[in-house]
């Protein structure tokens, strides 16, 4: 089963066989083998290409589910009751991943020294099924049935712009000012959303002279003073912790879109993503 599993993850016998240090030969012999005992095909094999039946993906499903929880049982029995260890493989948004999850990399391993991690930094839909991944972080609702989802924070939908800027510009008391002052337009448009006097949500068409469709690029365009940004709290919290931007119309704010973690249902949650999913909770919820 573990040879299965690498190489559907690795995409064909070879690479499996260097990942798992055997030779090609005994890898497509494991497979041949496993394709006997199950009386099934599980791959369907091309010159070019190695792709899964359906019965060979059903199959890789449960197999790695099978093999984690086998990998957190062992670990249970060598190291002791609740040691998290072994591989996790995540895939996270790009900006959430280098503003929150990197800078605090260094804490985690050193709590869980016997967990390795596999991150992947993506703003695109994954089948985290289908791909093979443990869990992945999203924002947004989430509608996937077939998944376990768990809060990890929310938190308003902030406007900000750096002292410098405020200093040279003023600070807009109300939305409909903001088209007088330069904004820094995101890949979701120039349409910036905020609650009105009655509690309504209400949408204000923004200007400006940069369009910037990479989250991080507009935190720094924002922090340098280059104009206004709108985006989620946890994107700008550090910058606001260290006054590099303020927050402006606070009152007008909405709340933003929910950042959760996402993993295949599991009857025993193994050990190294409980601690992983508590640490992203730690990490999201503070300060």
């Amino acid at each position: 089963m573990a040879v299965f599993v690498r190489v559907v993850e690795h995409g064909g016998f070879t690479a499996a066989a260097g990942k798992l240090g055997l030779s090609p030969s005994a890898v497509t012999k494991t497979i041949a083998r496993l394709e006997d005992t199950l009386d099934t095909q599980l791959f369907n094999r091309t010159t070019r290409r190695l792709r899964t039946t359906d019965y060979g993906q059903e199959f890789y499903e449960r197999c790695v589910r099978i093999l984690a929880e086998l990998e957190d049982a062992e670990a249970t029995l060598k190291r002791g009751s609740g040691v998290a260890r072994g591989r996790i493989r995540a895939v996270v948004p790009l900006s959430f991943g280098r503003v929150t999850l990197m800078p605090e990399l260094p804490g985690f391993f050193a709590r869980y020294p016997g967990i390795s991690l596999e991150l992947h930094f993506s703003d695109g839909m994954v089948d985290l099924i289908a791909d093979g991944f443990d869990l992945a972080v999203r924002t947004g609702t989430i509608t996937d049935s077939r998944l376990t989802t768990r809060l990890l924070t929310r938190g308003p939908q902030v406007t900000v712009a750096a002292p410098a800027y405020l200093a040279r510009h003023g600070t807009p008391a109300t939305p409909e000012e903001l088209r007088d002052h330069n904004c820094l337009i995101s890949r979701f448009g120039p349409e910036w959303s905020f609650k009105g006097a009655n509690g309504q949500a209400f949408s204000l068409r923004v200007q400006g002279n940069a369009v910037i469709n990479s989250g991080d690029a507009l935190r720094e365009a924002a922090v340098a003073g280059t104009g206004i940004a709108q985006g989620t709290w946890w994107l700008y919290r550090k910058d606001l912790e260290r006054g590099d931007v303020r927050a402006i119309l606070p009152e007008y704010a909405l709340e933003g879109a929910p950042v959760s973690v996402l993993y295949p249902p599991q009857r025993h949650l193994p050990a190294k993503l409980r601690a992983f999913i508590d640490f992203l909770v730690q990490i999201t919820r503070s300060g």
